[in-house]
């Protein structure tokens, strides 16, 4: 059985995975030059424990199982999760009732552990909020970890369990026959196909209608961050909530695995052409800040190293869409709003074992959960170090002063599939770091060149024309 998933996001690309488990050929597509550069680039990387949703959604059926899920699959990924728990605080009579409310929805989803704290006790386990608080609902089970990170680890997982993967190759098509998928069609050429999984993001509505589905809407909301660097991360121990709105669980104060503090994100709602609205803008920044020093005002904000935003999915239901369609064997994972990143791995789960109950797949008997991340010699021992320096004398030369990047981790990201300054990025965090690549860009770019085999000037910042270098100076 062939079987093709449309969006290497972490949503699909966690899709892909769970079907590799499977006897089947499994093709993963995706529009931009690299995994998770969508929605999962630019997210919030909290894992929620599933208060947030109202009882019987699809999102409550799924957040809280993907949290429980999360230990396991960042211990098989090899990737950075660590439980801080949350806070959502509280400063009238009135958002204290909101935390009751939010107790029992939790209760009701199967969230354990949550506690509603008094003034005294959220203020003992976070000194820097804002001492005007009334209370706080304590949740353990949230946790943070890096969106991206986790696309690309189960993508190289997939891969090595049999994964084709397709970059830069966007979907133009579905077509469907005597009421099924036969053929998925992109710009390069024609796929028959047994099945289909659409997973593309912000653009699912467009492969819906690409199946002849109606029903399916989605416009992106943006939201902006302000990013301190690692220096701050000590001043909030656990993620802070304000009460929810309506419109949004609103705007957060969190750590970050890498040590510092992300603020964010406030929630504007775009036109549905605007999918590509990644600015941000002045009046937005200044809503993200305002919220933030609401719950923590000792904020050192000249500690910032960056601002950017993110476009999420979201649909008049506010849920996602998820499972078999009326057109056979075309499956959605849809409308992945917030809390998607916390359920993919139980709706991936899930929705692979649909396809192979139905289709009658049998497990694999050789497939290997395990991947290892790119050795980052400034965390290991000294003794570790130097032995990888003994091997390759690459591990030794540091190209990323601010994150203590080696090139020996540049050229690993290479081997496994970085081809831009974005694809180093975001699997070595050379860039990442304060002076945002501006001592480090040119030598991460030569690299890269060298190992390519290509011009400098061929190498691009994030694919198509973003070109670094336009040419030689002079012969």
């Amino acid at each position: 059985m062939r079987i093709a998933v449309i969006g290497a996001g972490a949503v699909g690309a966690l899709i892909a995975r769970e079907l590799c488990r499977y006897e089947a050929e499994v093709i993963l597509f995706e529009r931009e030059p690299d995994v998770g550069w969508g929605v999962t680039k630019a997210n919030s990387g909290i894992v929620h424990a599933g208060f947030h949703d109202e009882p019987g959604t699809v999102r409550a059926r799924f957040c809280a199982l993907g949290n429980a899920l999360f230990p396991e699959l960042a211990a098989e990924l090899d990737i950075p999760f660590r439980r801080t728990g949350a806070y959502v605080l509280a400063f009238t009579k009135g958002e204290f009732s909101t935390l009751r409310e939010l107790l029992v929805q939790g209760e009701a989803n199967g969230v354990p552990g949550l506690e509603i704290h008094r003034r005294e006790e959220v203020l003992a386990q976070e000194p820097w909020v804002n001492p005007e608080v009334v209370g706080g609902l304590w949740a353990p089970t949230v946790g943070i970890t890096l969106p991206w990170e986790l696309a690309i680890a189960a993508t190289e997982n997939a891969l090595k369990n049999g994964l084709e993967l397709h970059l830069s190759e966007p979907v133009v098509g579905i077509e469907v026959s005597r009421g099924r998928v036969r053929a998925v069609r992109t710009d390069r050429g024609r796929y028959p196909v047994d099945a289909a999984v659409n997973a593309a993001g912000l653009f699912a509505d467009r492969i819906a209608q690409m199946a002849g589905l109606d029903g399916l809407f989605l416009h992106p909301r943006r939201g902006e961050y302000v990013l301190l660097d690692e220096t701050t991360g000590s001043l909030v121990n656990a993620v802070l909530f304000p009460a929810p709105t309506p419109v949004s669980k609103g705007i957060l104060v969190l750590p970050t695995v890498e040590g510092g503090l992300l603020l964010g994100p406030n929630a504007r709602d775009l036109p549905s052409d605007a999918r590509e609205a990644t600015e941000t803008t002045r009046e937005g920044l200044e809503e993200v800040i305002a919220g933030a020093k609401h719950l923590v005002p000792g904020l050192p904000l000249h500690k910032t190293v960056k601002t950017f935003a993110g476009l999420r999915p979201e649909s008049p239901q506010k849920d996602f869409v998820l499972g078999e369609t009326k057109v056979a064997r075309f499956y959605q994972a849809a409308a992945m709003r917030s809390p998607g990143l916390t359920a993919a791995p139980a709706v991936a789960r899930w929705l692979a074992r649909e396809i192979a109950l139905a289709h009658g797949l049998r497990e694999k008997g050789n497939f290997n959960p395990k991947r290892t991340r790119i050795p980052h010699p400034a965390d290991l021992p000294e003794e570790e170090w130097a032995r990888l320096i003994r091997e390759d004398p690459r591990w030794g030369r540091i190209v990323c002063f601010c994150n203590r990047v080696t090139e020996g981790e540049i050229v690993e990201a290479i081997r496994r599939g970085a081809r831009t300054l974005d694809g180093v990025k975001f699997r070595t965090r050379a860039g990442f770091g304060r002076c945002q690549g501006g001592f480090c860009t040119d030598r991460i770019l030569a690299i890269l060149a060298r190992e390519l085999g290509v011009a400098p000037w061929e190498v691009t910042a994030r694919g198509g024309g973003s070109r670094m270098v336009l040419g030689e100076v002079r012969p």
